[in-house]
């Protein structure tokens, strides 16, 4: 059995075949034999979990699995204060699972990426943290967009139960 613990770039498709020129998972890894388990969108970026395993990748990847999935979340808004409670309650015309937390937090020092997106004086930027317990199909950009605060970058930083850092 073998876990892998990756950090998947930012414009990387989260498989190991590619389409259309664009880099993926094979591209990263020769690793041969594993399979993600869950999903991160090609243009999000951070912790992915590949196993050979798959009772595991089924655990993990399953709605309603105990494991929780920590993004952070950076949004053009100076209103992101006041509308970080709204975000909470919207999720593509659906209620967000009521496990889920959502803060504002400072700018993350460890991120980098060499490619920046611009940020004007005009439209400062924020970063939410947001924990959710079921994940869909761009869930986190759905509720950032739903409330008037569009995802600039997204970040998984953890999967499972936390806490995970002090």
């Amino acid at each position: 059995m073998r876990l892998i613990l990756l950090n998947k770039p930012f414009q990387v498709l989260p498989q190991f075949t590619g389409s259309e020129g664009r880099r993926c998972l094979g591209d990263l890894l020769a690793v041969r034999g594993v399979y993600p388990a869950g999903r991160l969108d090609y243009d999000s970026e951070g912790l992915m979990v590949l196993t050979d395993f798959g009772p595991w990748q089924a655990r993990i990847s399953q709605p309603g699995a105990p494991f929780p999935k920590r993004y952070l979340v950076q949004v053009r808004a100076s209103r992101a204060r006041t509308r970080c409670g709204a975000c909470a309650e919207a999720s593509a015309g659906r209620r967000s699972d009521p496990a889920g937390r959502r803060s504002l937090i400072a700018e993350p020092e460890w991120l980098c990426r060499a490619i920046r997106r611009s940020v004007s004086q005009v439209h400062p930027d924020t970063w939410l943290e947001i924990t959710l317990s079921e994940g869909r199909n761009r869930q986190v950009r759905r509720m950032t967009a739903s409330v008037g605060l569009p995802t600039l970058r997204l970040v998984r930083e953890a999967i499972g139960p936390g806490p995970w850092r002090d």
